[in-house]
């Protein structure tokens, strides 16, 4: 058993829910105090972000930073989840498309894009999952949202019977379904598309460089202390102790941070205190990690 606050980054196999990942580490971590940082899909691998311990709390604002992903689309077939575990819902030919075709409306949708999720997701609808809905036989209609994709690359594509499969990678903020992707560049060439491979290779600063599967981690638990986990994820900012002793307490301080959004506060001997986000006069608390 563990009481050291930290992260577990996983290497997901395919066919688990991220529930299934987090009921498994709890066994290994002897507590009940461990969450995810943003769900894989059962069809998905890769790096899934757990939080064990006071580190949970930690994961809240982990799901908000940038993620990656592998995927490889299939155009030609629509399906009724956007990805492989649904049921087929049209087929058209799409083993024709010209390349260059396809990388320009691939094109068109990086940079800051209005994404409609795809109506399988976790998203509530009227304190209903809209994954629910569309189980009970119900419509779903969900609205866009704004999401970023940094970058959108296409590694190689290849004729599969009458389809045509193309292996992406990604680069995209948080709340960007990879499966929507594959929905609209088979919408707007009119040939239907979906995934068939999804694969996260980072969230935030940890890429798969630093995940375990978990028949490793059952050999030993690999824990990221929490203190190195924040001045990977966010700007470190180190304090003197008077600077210290007012974030313990949660008070604003007036410190100026350099840049935008949240940044992870130290004392002086390195302990992780706190994240705070800068204001007109300084900076102000937005969780603090000790008492």
């Amino acid at each position: 058993m563990t009481d050291a606050p930290g992260l577990v980054i996983v290497d997901k196999a395919a066919g688990m829910t991220s529930h299934d990942v987090v009921a498994r580490v709890r066994r290994l971590a002897g507590t009940r105090k461990v969450g995810h940082a943003g769900t894989l899909d059962p069809m998905a691998t890769g790096v899934l972000v757990l939080g064990i311990n006071r580190a949970t709390r930690l994961l809240g604002h982990l799901m908000l930073t940038e993620k990656a992903y592998d995927a490889t689309i299939r155009l030609g077939m629509s399906t009724t989840t956007d990805d492989a575990e649904g049921e087929v819902t049209a087929t058209t030919p799409a083993g024709f498309l010209r390349p260059d075709l396809v990388d320009a409306e691939l094109a068109r949708q990086v940079g800051e894009i209005m994404q409609v999720p795809t109506a399988v997701s976790a998203i509530k609808v009227a304190g209903k999952r809209a994954y629910q809905r569309v189980r009970d036989g119900e419509e779903v209609e969900l609205t866009a949202r704004p999401v970023t994709i940094h970058s959108l690359e296409v590694r190689d594509r290849r004729v599969v019977e009458d389809c045509l499969d193309v292996d992406i990678s990604v680069r995209c903020s948080s709340g960007t379904y990879i499966r929507a992707i594959a929905r609209d560049l088979g919408a707007t060439l009119g040939v239907g598309g979906h995934l068939t491979a999804l694969r996260r290779t980072a969230v935030g600063g940890f890429d798969l460089s630093h995940a375990h599967t978990l028949e490793e981690l059952a050999d030993g638990l690999v824990l990221v202390p929490i203190a190195e986990a924040a001045r990977a994820t966010f700007g470190g900012v180190d304090l003197d102790e008077t600077q210290a002793a007012d974030v313990r307490f949660g008070r604003p301080i007036g410190l100026s941070l350099p840049g935008t959004g949240e940044h992870a506060l130290f004392a002086p001997d390195g302990e992780f205190l706190a994240l705070y986000e800068p204001t007109a006069g300084g900076a102000r608390p937005v969780a603090v990690f000790v008492g």
